[in-house]
């Protein structure tokens, strides 16, 4: 039964109160048995029998639940650089999508890619995610289109979470645009996907998820409502890109379908907070997309103030937001988004764990959670976000067991 002693600063992060109330215990302790929490309180009020446990040492720095990252696109064929240079040159989507860049030139390329292939990369990204305190990922497809080609993707999944420590999440998301080959009969896609791709997605067990880009320029709110309900009838939880360059009613729409999540929401009503406040939907907040393609940042205070949990991801891809650093997205979120490091914090652990709907063994550090925490260079969180710097994760542990030492 391992103990971590002398935590200057606990953030438990239990899921009560207020998107601010992080819970936090000064002078900390935490036993844990195989990979679950049992014990969490002032170090003075630990039980005896942990005495003579085997005992990590925090080093009177702040520890935090394993960061979730709730929505990244991992697994990628190719790289998409030259889009970065024309984008600050002042090039559209459009221009850069005629230029042969944009979500077809990665589908291309990862169509190109071996199963193995894509696995290896993935896996590397894992790694370096892990350094940043990041114990938990979830990852979509989307970048196959094709059903061969998302099962795939998503075969690859399965086998990260066989074979690398850290937990993997997965989403079918083959309604993320329509491919060359059905450009001119789009219902014949749609089809496809609710007929062909999510039979088998449910059949082999490759997602528990089904996302959908529902925009105008990507598909309808009917195509959207129509592919959603295929994927919950065929026990898939729904998930949406929703409201990100236009308000078109994907926020009420993921509150109508029972969605663990509405993602983006740059451009969301005050009539779709108000649907997801009432339905429960996770907001997810995705500053590094905004960052990089130059575009308005949400407002997380409006779905706060409004009741909304709003959790931090990365969007993590070759193309908008080709970045892993979940602690960089908080800032962001701090600065950009008007939220409060603490209130960062909590929509990068409890929050995102109920994105994915994991938040009964994720997200908290509390007796009966799994042993997932980071122990981060800072006194507190508005320090650490204040004081940004990267690289602030000295150690973490996954079911218990330590990921990495600084």
């Amino acid at each position: 039964m391992p103990v971590l002693t002398n935590i200057g600063f606990l953030a438990t992060c239990k899921d009560q109160g207020a998107q601010d109330e992080i819970h936090p215990i000064k002078n900390a302790a935490i036993a844990w048995k195989n990979d679950t929490i049992e014990w969490v309180g002032r170090e003075k009020n630990l039980p005896e029998k942990y005495a003579n446990e085997q005992q990590f040492d925090a080093d009177g720095k702040m520890v935090i639940p394993g960061l979730v990252d709730c929505h990244t696109h991992l697994a990628f064929g190719g790289w998409r650089p030259d889009e970065f240079a024309m984008r600050v040159q002042g090039k559209s989507y459009l221009e850069i999508a005629k230029a042969g860049g944009g979500i077809l030139s990665t589908v291309k390329d990862t169509r190109k890619a071996t199963e193995d292939e894509l696995y290896d990369k993935a896996a590397g990204f894992l790694k370096e995610m892990a350094k940043l305190g990041v114990t938990t990922v979830e990852c979509k497809s989307g970048y196959g289109l094709s059903v061969e080609e998302e099962l795939k993707i998503l075969r690859v999944y399965r086998r990260l979470a066989e074979e690398q420590p850290l937990g993997v999440v997965s989403t079918f998301l083959g309604a993320h645009t329509i491919p060359p080959e059905y450009k001119d009969d789009r219902e014949s896609y749609i089809d496809l996907v609710v007929d062909e791709m999510i039979p088998a997605v449910a059949e082999q067990k490759l997602a528990d998820f089904c996302d959908i880009f529902a925009e105008e320029s990507a598909f309808t709110i009917d195509e959207s409502q129509r592919i959603l309900m295929a994927a919950k009838a065929a026990g898939l939880t729904p998930k949406l890109h929703a409201d990100q360059l236009t308000s078109c009613g994907g926020a009420e729409l993921a509150a109508e379908v029972g969605a663990a999540s509405a993602d983006h929401l740059e451009k969301i009503s005050d009539e779709g907070i108000e649907a997801m406040a009432k339905a429960g939907v996770v907001g997810v907040t995705l500053p590094l997309a905004s960052l990089y393609t130059q575009e308005e940042f949400l407002d997380c205070r409006r779905l706060v103030t409004g009741g909304v949990d709003v959790a931090v991801a990365t969007d993590f891809n070759p193309g908008s937001a080709p970045s892993y650093d979940l602690p960089l997205a908080m800032m962001l979120t701090c600065n950009h988004g008007r939220l409060t490091p603490d209130e960062v914090l909590k929509g990068a652990t409890i929050y995102a764990a109920k994105a994915v709907k994991r938040d009964v063994r994720l997200g908290s550090i509390e007796q009966g959670k799994q042993a997932d925490f980071a122990i981060i260079d800072a006194p507190d969180p508005n320090f650490w976000m204040y004081h940004y710097k990267g690289g602030q994760c000295l150690r973490s542990f996954k079911k218990g067991r330590e990921l990495l030492r600084s």
